[in-house]
């Protein structure tokens, strides 16, 4: 029918772990991700240090991928340990710049809250770009301040943190 958008595949088919041998292609994703904002290469060479992922992070299970219906990856989502009982960190967010506001960013949100839940963590902390605050707090996030970035000396983000129940 003219006029008429045909219905879109599903965006993501699933979020599955990451495999060990995906660490380069998510370590890029990250930085083309971060590169979105328009940061001159400077900045995005301090920063590419951080946007790595780690062999060991993938093999620790800590590493998780959207994958989209084509077999792509859409986006990833990390958790780390914090230095706060009971709290996990997420260390990395990010969604493949063609995949940006689509919703790919809540669904790694929303499964790195679930999978915080399941490891007994009561409670959530994220180290935002400033970019994204936004994102966090209309996900429910509570800025509670400020933290140095861990990429790029004398910077301060905003730190936010998501309550966890003890049940779903």
């Amino acid at each position: 029918m003219e006029g008429v958008e045909p219905i879109a595949a599903p965006l993501v088919a699933g979020i599955r772990a990451a495999r060990l041998e995906e660490a380069p292609e998510l370590s890029e994703l990250c930085v083309c991700s971060k590169a979105v904002w328009g940061y001159d290469e400077t900045f995005m060479a301090l920063a590419r240090a951080a946007l790595q992922v780690r062999p060991e992070q993938i093999d620790a299970g800590d590493v998780w991928v959207a994958a989209a219906a084509d077999g792509s990856i859409a986006g990833i989502v990390v958790l780390g340990p914090s230095t706060e009982p009971r709290t996990l960190d997420l260390e990395k967010l990010f969604v493949a710049p063609q995949r940006i506001r689509n919703g790919v960013g809540r669904m790694l949100l929303a499964y790195a809250v679930a999978e915080a839940r399941r490891r007994g963590a009561r409670r959530l902390t994220i180290l935002s770009d400033p970019y994204a605050a936004s994102f966090y707090e209309g996900s429910g996030a509570i800025r509670i301040g400020v933290a140095p970035s861990d990429a790029v000396p004398g910077r301060m983000l905003p730190l936010f943190e998501i309550r966890l129940d003890p049940t779903p």
